[in-house]
């Protein structure tokens, strides 16, 4: 393995044996002949005990001017200790330090209000808690990635410029492209995998999509990472099929991977370990009843907004998929329920806890007069939809998918109360740094 070398992360593997460590200063407590140094390796944090009687009179001098965020070298025992929260400490026969600063750091163990923690987003990333869930993060990644390379799913990447909206243009990000025309941000590669499944059969496309939303909310970032399966040859019910098993797969493999982590976060890990198929599949119609039942102001044919997702939530112990939405309500490219022409075949799956939309999706129009006449009535151009009309034409059929949005589902994974902790540096409606 390329630079293998210990970390916090394997320690046990050196029990008893002497070894480095590199990394930085986490925190620090001295008590006369002893130094308390908690140093952290980027895989964890471990305690390592600079004792006067173990090392030179230079080294014990040097630990005792450290400072918060130091970078340094030490070399030392490892042994078991009961009362280490990783079990081993390190006895320290040697330091080295690499740097120590000029100045205080910034983020010290008191208390900080978020402003100031998003304005040193950029430090703030070495702390316990943001390390904890980008390490949930990483694995549902790794998690989503695994789920569908294992079904026969071809990866394909999306652009992420293009030519027109794909959810609508009034959350567009506009730029001048190279040639003077105009081209947008992405707000998803979904269009572009209805091309690939008619190539594959099987695909699903992974990477930021940019929506200019003017929201404040807990949800909603302006940059954010969606992952976009679609496939040939499958409606509704498949779709919908296909979500869940995708949902409750990712979700257990980041409960048995990052156990810790979620523990560290005082996540209730039970309420994750309940999300497990079936998973309750009701009707827009329904949705609707239930909210006035629960005295929601809700008529039919009103799209639902955060406080009507979260009271269809709390109805249920794990994630609850709503299809059938008014279709006046949804995108263009959904197919009209042909048992209900006031209705698209759409899905979206809430989570629990008040979480709200995580999944959204359907089966998209595959009949190209159909297509066609829809691009009109919303006022979309023929031409820059021009490509997207061919696959109608030529061998169309059947088609569904759906999006999934990281953050949200991270922050329900976690147990956050805002997407704002959910990838490394957020872009907010007021924030674009650090």
């Amino acid at each position: 393995m390329w630079n293998e070398r210990p970390t916090i992360e394997n320690i046990a593997r050196y029990e008893g044996q002497e070894i480095v460590l590199k990394g930085w200063l986490y925190n620090m407590r001295s008590s006369g002949k002893l130094h308390f140094l908690q140093v952290r390796d980027g895989t964890g944090v471990m305690q390592c005990v600079v004792f006067k009687g173990n090392v030179t009179p230079e080294v014990f001098e040097t630990a005792a001017a450290l400072k918060q965020e130091s970078s340094l070298v030490v070399r030392g025992k490892i042994r078991v200790d009961a009362r280490s929260p990783i079990g081993f400490e390190m006895d320290v026969v040697d330091l080295k330090a690499t740097h120590i600063p000029d100045v205080d750091y910034p983020i010290s163990p008191k208390e900080h209000g978020t402003a100031f923690l998003m304005d040193h987003r950029h430090l703030w990333l070495r702390s316990s808690r943001q390390q904890a869930i980008l390490r949930i993060r990483a694995e549902l990644i790794r998690q989503i990635r695994a789920y569908f390379d294992a079904n026969g799913f071809l990866l394909l990447d999306a652009p992420i410029f293009t030519p027109s909206a794909c959810e609508g243009t009034t959350t567009l990000f506009e730029t001048d492209y190279v040639d003077g025309s105009k081209a947008y941000l992405t707000q998803s590669g979904q269009l572009y995998m209805e091309a690939g499944a008619a190539a594959f059969g099987r695909v699903y496309c992974f990477g930021p999509t940019f929506r200019a939303e003017k929201s404040k909310t807990r949800r909603h970032l302006t940059e954010f990472w969606m992952v976009e399966p679609e496939v040939a040859h499958i409606g509704l019910d498949e779709d919908m099929d296909l979500a869940e098993d995708f949902l409750v797969s990712i979700v257990q493999g980041v409960v048995a991977n990052r156990r810790k982590e979620l523990a560290a976060l005082e996540r209730d890990i039970a309420a994750l370990e309940r999300v497990q198929k079936p998973f309750a599949r009701i009707s827009y119609t329904e949705a609707v009843e239930r909210l006035q039942q629960a005295g929601m102001p809700v008529r039919w044919g009103e799209d639902f907004g955060g406080d009507e997702e979260t009271v269809l939530a709390n109805q249920f112990d794990r994630p609850v998929m709503i299809h059938r939405y008014p279709a006046e309500c949804k995108a263009f490219y959904m197919k009209t329920d042909p048992d209900d022409l006031k209705c698209a075949l759409c899905v979206d799956v809430l989570a629990p806890e008040g979480y709200g939309e995580i999944i959204g999706g359907g089966q998209r129009e595959d009949d190209y007069d159909t297509l066609l006449k829809k691009i009109r009535t919303h006022g979309l151009s023929e031409e820059a939809f021009g490509w997207y009309l061919d696959l109608r034409r030529y061998g169309t059929v059947p088609h569904a998918g759906f999006g999934l949005g990281v953050e949200r589902t991270l922050g329900w994974i976690c147990g956050l109360p805002h997407v704002r902790e959910t990838i490394p540096f957020p872009r907010l409606m007021q924030r674009v740094t650090p």
